[in-house]
């Protein structure tokens, strides 16, 4: 902790020498005032870490100075100091914001404990603030790219509905950005200090989902070994992401409806319930209401998951905001690659926006990663463009063809197929789908699934 920065007040001038030989012979920069207009007037030129003041002094004293700090939203902590203690003293001090409270004479360890403890203090919650600020900055509105029509309408929509307490159901295609989305949500939302936990129900084996989900007790089955949180409990207090919410097989789907209306669950093999307080934000790339018709969806689980919905638009809906995903997504891979930033050309943009972008912004992230890795210029033109974007080898075609969207989405797989040898696990990675939801594509496109002996290969 040496070379920390420690400002000491006090109008007896022995105590200041004291402090300042004992915390200077401990590698700290240590800086003296007599009263506490001159310590204000140094913590207002230089940042200190530590702050240790005497209570009683002439004019203002060290709970107004105390008080003072905390109202400027220093960032140092403080000791306070005194040769007059009190119980109600001390906890006013505390209350205040005081680290420690120190009644003179002190013991030199006394001190030097209370120092190293407070810095410790100080540096955690610096640390603290800082990540929670870097994760509103990744996590807020600001981090969603787009100036179109469609997408301001959620940006207002995320604005109006994150300080409620209400489920949330988003419904979007694969790589339209729910999760961003949820996380904006949560991040907006009262209970942004509290977790964030997101699970992808389509990557969650069916014997699996309800131990996940809701936990299970020591003893309660075969491999039981221990007592274990579901990840509602670990979402206790904060918000719990349901991403695939259509891909959770009927028989839990009872039990996750119980959750949500009880506000309580039960652990497999356990005898009582717990109560939990949980916002849902859920997500899906399926048609619910179509599900329920089909029966494969309870219909009440779909209207108690459906309280607010937020439809993401696709990429191709908003052709507007490429450019701006686009030179965003540049900036990131350049920075992330050591490179200068590099430009795109205008034949490039237009053909990129000509692009009917069937994985939406995941998509054109994915290109843009590999544009940037791939291009050995300053500017990105139209032919380091990939083929199946630019026109060539396989390519989907351009708006004004003839063909459907699903014409135009069975091409892109069927080319990206080929790209990774056939390999379903790199080309859902590829695609920004998951394996289930690029199989059933795989068959409603009559296309000739890879084989698993294959796909094992690659894990």
């Amino acid at each position: 902790m040496s070379g920390e920065r420690i400002l000491v007040v006090d109008d007896e001038e022995r105590m200041l020498q004291l402090l300042d030989k004992l915390l200077t012979g401990e590698g700290y920069e240590v800086r003296t005032a007599s009263n506490a207009g001159d310590a204000l007037r140094i913590l207002g030129e230089t940042d200190y870490n530590l702050v240790i003041s005497d209570v009683r002094m002439p004019g203002m004293d060290g709970m107004s100075l105390l008080r003072s700090l905390s109202e400027q939203g220093s960032a140092a902590a403080v000791i306070m100091m005194t040769a007059y203690a009190s119980v109600t003293a001390a906890v006013e001090a505390i209350q205040a914001g005081a680290f420690d409270y120190l009644t003179k004479p002190f013991k030199i360890d006394e001190m030097l404990l209370a120092v190293r403890q407070s810095l410790e203090t100080h540096h955690l919650r610096r640390e603290v603030k800082s990540l929670r600020e870097e994760v509103h900055a990744r996590y807020g509105l600001d981090n969603i790219i787009g100036k179109s029509k469609a997408i301001t309408q959620v940006f207002d929509m995320v604005k109006r509905i994150a300080k409620t307490q209400s489920t949330i159901l988003i419904e979007g295609k694969s790589g339209t950005g729910k999760e961003l989305v949820a996380k904006a949500l949560h991040f907006h939302s009262k209970r942004n200090e509290m977790p964030f936990v997101a699970v992808n129900c389509s990557a969650i084996p069916e014997t699996l989902m309800e131990s996940e989900l809701f936990g299970h007790t020591k003893g309660s089955f075969t491999g039981a070994v221990s007592n274990h949180k579901g990840l509602f409990e670990e979402a206790d207090g904060g918000t719990l992401f349901l991403d695939e919410v259509g891909e959770v097989p009927t028989s839990i789907q009872v039990k996750m409806l119980r959750a949500l209306q009880e506000r309580e669950i039960r652990r497999i093999g356990g005898r009582e319930n717990i109560s939990i307080d949980v916002r849902v934000i859920a997500a899906t790339n399926r048609n619910l209401e179509e599900m329920v018709k089909e029966g494969t969806f309870r219909e009440d689980l779909y209207y108690r998951l459906n309280v607010i919905p937020i439809l993401l638009p696709e990429l191709r809906e908003r052709s507007e905001d490429v450019i701006l995903l686009a030179d965003h997504f540049v900036r990131k891979f350049c920075g992330q690659n050591g490179v200068p930033v590099k430009k795109i050309s205008k034949t490039a943009l237009e053909r990129l926006m000509e692009y009917r972008w069937p994985g939406n912004v995941r998509e054109l992230e994915n290109v843009i990663e590999r544009t940037v890795a791939l291009s050995e210029g300053e500017v990105i033109d139209l032919d380091d463009i990939p083929p199946t974007i630019n026109g060539g080898g396989g390519s989907v075609p351009r708006i004004g063809s003839d063909m459907s969207l699903d014409e135009i989405e069975r091409l892109h797989i069927e080319s990206v197929l080929r790209r990774v040898g056939g390999h379903q696990i790199r080309a859902s990675g590829v695609l920004g789908i998951d394996r289930r939801t690029l199989y059933r594509k795989l068959i409603k496109y009559g296309l000739k699934p890879a084989s698993e002996d294959r796909d094992s290969a690659v894990k």
